[in-house]
């Protein structure tokens, strides 16, 4: 795999090497794309009873759950995370105490490296394993398997898109200068919990938050500028899914459970497989939940039926990634603008004024978002 000149990562084929087998374009699952076949689905809202678990995971701590039944059976997970220089790559864990590695969702494409070839080591020796990742790798790796396991488990997450991992390296550097990173989260609900989650980053020098509104890195994501360009035309925004397993965010529990609405985190899970309704069932005794039809959970949920549009500003925005300084590139796309600043004031306001939530949800009903 190598990096384009936006950062994302592509197969590049050894002509010396090829014997021209085929077996990468049988395994794309672009080129052999399944059609989606309905069949029975179950669905809940989660939330995990354990308070710590709860606090560092994006939502409602459903994959630590999933993956620590995994382990207990002495089975291997697979998930995206952090290695020593920040940067997104899936790698494995076989103790609980690892599993924190991969709580907290990571806007960056990861590095899959050879963990498809390790996935299939694994399952041949008989061991569970559980992988996890958007819809694109799950759909890759069981194409890549080119056969069914029945102790192999995989996860696919609801995916807005794919942010650039150039545009990640730029970010890093203009907010920790020359220090060193120790700690970065994308949904940080520590301070305000999960209805302002922030991007924070802690480095040996100092630390930074700051919210959705302010935060270059997130305007970016959200305003739809550092995405893949496969994201704009995604093969996998559907409901019927080859995972066993689908999971994502749930912001709003009121209209489906009102326990469930504490501003703590909610997963949706939405079962695609009996396997997994099976995992499901043997891990339901970890969470708060709530049982609903998957109709309920899926209703209204964009992200998982349509792609992103791309923000007609996207090409300047590469070129200029690519030629300029972090900070002028930063200032230049996402000023500290007086509507930036009002719009912070705003959230911070509500929200120790205890009224944030009424006013997101207020704002959301008038534009109809």
């Amino acid at each position: 795999m190598k990096s384009d000149s936006e950062g994302f990562l592509y197969p590049s084929v050894d002509t010396k090497l090829c014997t021209d087998c085929g077996l990468c374009e049988k395994a794309c699952p672009i080129i052999n794309k399944k059609e989606e076949k309905q069949f029975p689905q179950k669905a809940y809202l989660v939330q995990h009873k354990d308070p710590k678990i709860l606090r560092e995971s994006t939502s409602g701590g459903a994959f630590t759950a999933i993956a620590t039944y995994i382990i207990k059976k002495d089975g291997v997970v697979f998930g995206a995370a952090f290695d020593e220089h920040f940067r997104v790559v899936h790698t494995s864990v076989e103790t609980e105490k690892e599993l924190s590695k991969f709580r907290n969702s990571k806007y960056v494409q990861s590095r899959i490296g050879d963990t498809f070839r390790q996935v299939r080591s694994i399952l041949k020796t008989g061991r569970l394993v559980c992988y996890s990742g958007t819809p694109c790798q799950i759909e890759g790796l069981k194409a890549f398997l080119m056969k069914d396991y029945d102790n192999l488990y995989t996860v696919d997450v609801v995916c807005h898109a794919v942010p650039s991992p150039l545009i990640w390296e730029k970010y890093k550097h203009y907010i920790a200068g020359d220090g060193k990173i120790q700690d970065a989260v994308f949904r940080d609900k520590r301070q305000y919990g999960y209805d302002y989650s922030q991007m924070s980053l802690k480095t040996d020098k100092t630390t930074y938050h700051h919210g959705v509104e302010s935060d270059p890195y997130l305007r970016a994501f959200f305003s739809d500028l550092s995405d893949r360009p496969s994201c704009y035309a995604c093969a996998f925004k559907k409901r019927y899914r080859v995972s066993d397993l689908t999971i994502w965010d749930c912001f709003d529990p009121s209209h489906l459970d009102k326990r469930l609405d504490n501003n703590s985190g909610v997963t949706r899970i939405l079962v695609q497989s009996e396997k997994g309704a099976a995992l499901v069932h043997e891990i339901l005794d970890s969470f708060h939940y709530k049982e609903v039809t998957a109709d309920q959970l899926v209703a209204g949920v964009k992200e998982m039926f349509h792609s992103v549009s791309m923000n007609p500003r996207r090409k300047q925005f590469f070129a200029d990634a690519r030629s300029m300084e972090e900070e002028a590139f930063f200032k230049k796309y996402f000023p500290d603008s007086v509507k930036v600043k009002v719009e912070r004031l705003i959230r911070h306001s509500s929200e120790k004024l205890g009224i944030y939530r009424f006013v997101k949800r207020t704002a959301k009903k008038i534009l109809g978002k």
